[in-house]
């Protein structure tokens, strides 16, 4: 049903969200088909899949639910229903999501550090907002990419498979088309897109580690998410790369890819990151570390297998100037704190810095998490 916008007067028609899985979804009509006979007593979702294999299967389970299939003329529901073979099957054009009507192109400038017929790897700055929404209906990765490279608008979300918080900086990959996009949401849930992240904890880490632990909505701020026993399962790697004194600088890789992981997962073990406005409240007991106006984040690295060629692809971004400064004045309350507690520390030995723990071998090698964390 199209419904006008109060404010804007524009057409648009309300969706309702069919939680993370609703982000892979298509405009694009298919034409109603036959379903082979031997594929009868598969679940729908997994005959649909090989019907149509350009569509991944968490989007052929949310257009199932949402209503828009029909078998031999009939509704049905329900992605586990059995198939006996020989069905006519037609699937209805998807809706555009209600944020459509504010996707619109804006010159506003990327950072594209790969692009090709395929992809396209962006490093986006902090401050950033990825998606049109409450409160950001316009300034956003989205519009700047629809600008970008006006194609995308044929492409669900302008080719967005993934995101980065609004203060999180860092690559990422949006598809440039609909076979693109299909092949990277698979990577994504396979979970074999390696994604490596740079965060500046609060407290002293003494080693790395892993937090596996569920994340869901928080109970009671909706705003948040925590680690709950009824969340989805997340896993987050992290290694020490830098101990100072009230702060310590950590690689995270992720194994999942839930809203906020670092960061509540962080927070869980009682080091939440520098400068998090919405998850370092409750840590009193851990030193409060360097100011910084945001949470001190910034995803360093990005691996995939490109849906094209099949070949693995890597990119690395540095830390953006904000981070590297708030990274230098930790360093170097580190550097003073070592000369007053080092009664024969002199001038010439400044250019030693402070100790530095690193968990896999010398400098040069931690500049990698090794493959096998994921």
């Amino acid at each position: 049903m199209n419904v006008p916008d109060k404010k804007t007067g524009m057409s648009q028609t309300v969706v309702r969200e069919q939680g993370e899985a609703r982000a892979d979804y298509s405009a694009n009509p298919s034409p109603a088909l036959r379903i082979p006979d031997e594929d009868g007593g598969l679940r729908l979702d997994l005959g649909l899949a090989r019907l149509w294999p350009q569509y991944s299967r968490s989007r052929l389970q949310s257009w199932i639910r949402e209503g828009r299939l029909q078998l031999d003329g009939e509704l049905v529901r329900e992605p586990k229903h059995k198939l006996r073979g020989g069905e006519s099957v037609e699937l209805d054009e998807a809706p555009p999501d209600e944020r459509a009507a504010f996707s619109h192109p804006e010159a506003i400038a990327l950072n594209i550090v790969h692009q090709d017929e395929a992809i396209i790897v962006i490093d986006k700055p902090a401050g950033l907002v990825v998606h049109p929404g409450s409160g950001n209906w316009s300034g956003t990765l989205l519009n700047a990419l629809l600008y970008h490279d006006p194609a995308l608008e044929g492409v669900p979300r302008a080719g967005i498979v993934h995101r980065l918080d609004k203060d999180t900086s860092g690559l990422m990959v949006v598809a440039r088309t609909l076979t693109a996009q299909t092949d990277l949401v698979r990577q994504l849930a396979a979970r074999s897109v390696k994604r490596h992240y740079r965060a500046l904890a609060r407290g002293d880490i003494t080693r790395g580690g892993t937090v596996d632990a569920p994340i869901g909505r928080h109970p009671t701020q909706r705003t948040k998410m925590a680690v709950i026993g009824n969340g989805k399962p997340a896993r987050t790697h992290y290694r020490v790369v830098e101990r100072f004194i009230d702060c310590t600088l950590v690689e995270c890789a992720l194994e999942t890819g839930r809203t906020h992981q670092i960061r509540v997962h962080m927070a869980s073990i009682g080091h939440p990151l520098a400068g998090d406005p919405t998850y370092g409240g409750g840590a009193s007991r851990v030193p409060a570390g360097p100011a910084f106006w945001r949470q001190a984040l910034h995803a360093r690295r990005l691996e995939l297998v490109h849906p094209l060629s099949g070949k693995s692809m890597s990119w690395k971004s540095t830390e953006p100037e904000d981070m590297a400064e708030l990274i230098a004045v930790a360093r170097l309350a580190a550097l003073e704190a070592r000369a007053a507690e080092d009664a024969d520390w002199d001038e010439d030995d400044a250019d030693d810095g402070p100790e530095i723990i690193y968990a896999y071998g010398n400098s040069d090698e931690s500049e990698d998490i090794d493959d096998d964390l994921e």
